[in-house]
């Protein structure tokens, strides 16, 4: 049995993972961490903590799945790896500098770490396909529509869509037409790697009656391609979620993107 602590257990996704957790027998719940809640048995034998570090020390996790906030997931993050405890991080929010961080905690550690902008393999997949497509057209832009409870924009999963893009096509705005914004933002937000590559706009909407979307455009002469996904309902992540807890249970690696492990 994997011993799994979830942190941000009474969120939306965070009820997800416990259930998932607690369904799965290969799995089981051993802390669940909250804000909110602190003290209740609300699953099973198992009541809601507050302090991540004390959660770890009595609990003794395997591997902690974290759903909390991008204002407070680098340092929870640090919290785990510094703990040797084992980490699937589903927050977004983190920046280049802070996931190369966790990297170099990751290793100074041996501690596993997957971090995923995305755990629905429908996603996933349309990042890799979006890859692909980057190959043949020099034009492309990404709109992600979500909830109006997300708090970060981009979303992480247009992010490093953006950035599996640019590994392939420095530049997706060729033969463009010098642009002037009347209302400032209008034209979305522009990726660039560190590289200056890249060169992608996002366009981030947030409204209720979504919970997770996401379109690559794709244009060129004559022709335009669209790759999408669209999130029904937040079960759809937890397959990812299963396989995150059992890889990083197995290895010692770093990884950033659910699509390194399928």
């Amino acid at each position: 049995m994997i011993r799994t602590g979830v942190v941000g257990a009474m969120g939306k996704m965070g009820q997800e993972v416990v259930k998932t957790v607690i369904s799965d027998p290969e799995l089981e719940l051993v802390c669940a961490v909250d804000k909110f809640e602190t003290g209740k048995n609300v699953y099973g034998n198992v009541n809601i903590e507050s302090d991540i570090l004390k959660a770890i020390e009595i609990n003794k996790p395997d591997v902690v799945v974290d759903f909390t906030q991008p204002s407070v997931i680098f340092e929870n993050a640090k919290i785990y790896l510094k703990n040797k405890v084992k980490t699937v991080i589903g927050t977004t929010g983190l920046s280049s500098d802070q996931i190369s961080e966790l990297k170099e905690l990751s290793k100074k550690y041996d501690t596993g770490c997957l971090i995923a902008p995305n755990f629905a393999l429908g996603a996933v997949l349309m990042m890799m396909f979006s890859k692909m497509a980057a190959k043949y057209f020099n034009n492309a832009e990404i709109i992600e529509l979500h909830h109006n409870q997300k708090k970060d924009a981009p979303s992480g999963t247009a992010i490093k869509t953006a950035e599996m893009m640019a590994e392939i096509n420095p530049d997706f705005k060729q033969k463009n037409a010098p642009e002037t914004e009347i209302i400032k933002g209008a034209r979305g937000a522009e990726y660039n790697n560190t590289k200056n590559e890249g060169k992608i706009n996002i366009h981030s909407i947030r409204m209720p009656g979504f919970i997770a979307s996401q379109e690559v455009i794709f244009g060129a002469n004559g022709q335009t391609l669209t790759i999408r996904h669209d999130t029904q309902n937040r079960e759809c992540f937890m397959s990812g979620v299963t396989l995150g807890i059992k890889h990083v249970y197995k290895n010692n690696d770093f990884i950033f993107g659910l699509e390194n492990i399928l």
